[in-house]
């Protein structure tokens, strides 16, 4: 075979193991995400007029996810929450009596949600769907929300998003969607209103998640790129060492 075929061959032998190598990272990340999360990962304690987002992927290749449940703590409750309609699916806000009424500005509060079930709707294979709830006010003493969710398929499973992380273990399989609350010093403009502090947090978290997230696959990038360029210039050598 003529040197520059050979080389050739060998280069695009190298590029091939390149693509399949950097499709399976993206595969991989793809899969040790998919599950119920919230969003944005934090929130000031005792923020108010924000908005949570539960996004739900379907996990399953051969069903569709028809019924989502979220449970709301009620030992801290979640204050005036409120959902937003989607297409196609129908929301249901359960309310329960607080064993400890809160406080506020507005009055004495004795009952607050404790379960919001959408039905109605269809997540498919391959597809996501974001649940957006407001929320008036949120708690001021703890340093984290766990919103257990049941998913439940078309073909009758149900997978349950209840299991809560202990400090210095690795994630569960079946995390369930975990909301920090920070204290409100952390906040940058102490000047701003509650409304606009808690939505510029907001914006934070995405953006510092979303950097992380394109941080992380565009390393993982550069070391699949790497080992491909390394690969090809092992063939090279190899074959103009074969060549002589």
């Amino acid at each position: 075979m003529p040197a520059v075929s050979a080389t050739r061959l060998a280069l695009r032998r190298a590029a091939t193991v390149t693509a399949v190598t950097a499709a399976s990272v993206l595969v991989a990340a793809g899969i040790a995400s998919a599950h119920v999360t919230v969003h944005p990962e934090s929130y000031a304690k005792g923020a108010t007029d924000g908005v949570l987002t539960f996004r739900v992927p379907n996990e399953e290749d051969t069903a569709s996810t028809t019924k989502v449940q979220v449970y709301l703590p009620t030992d801290h409750p979640v204050l005036g929450v409120l959902v937003t309609p989607q297409d196609g699916w129908t929301a249901k806000v359960t309310t329960t009596k607080l064993k400890t009424p809160v406080k506020t500005d507005d009055g004495t509060i004795t009952e607050a949600a404790s379960e919001i079930t959408w039905t109605g709707g269809k997540i498919g294979a391959g597809q996501y769907q974001d649940f957006d709830v407001a929320f008036g006010q949120l708690p001021e003493d703890t340093d984290q929300l766990t919103f257990k969710t049941l998913q439940t398929y078309s073909d009758g499973k149900v997978v349950r998003w209840i299991e809560e992380a202990q400090s210095g273990d690795d994630e569960p399989e079946n995390p369930a969607p975990t909301l920090k609350l920070t204290a409100a010093g952390d906040e940058d403009a102490e000047s701003a209103t509650p409304a606009t502090k808690t939505s510029a947090k907001a914006t934070t978290v995405a953006a510092d998640s979303s950097d992380s997230t394109a941080r992380g696959l565009g390393i993982a990038g550069l070391i699949v790129g790497a080992l491909g360029l390394a690969a090809a210039a092992f063939a090279v050598v190899r074959t103009r060492g074969a060549r002589s």
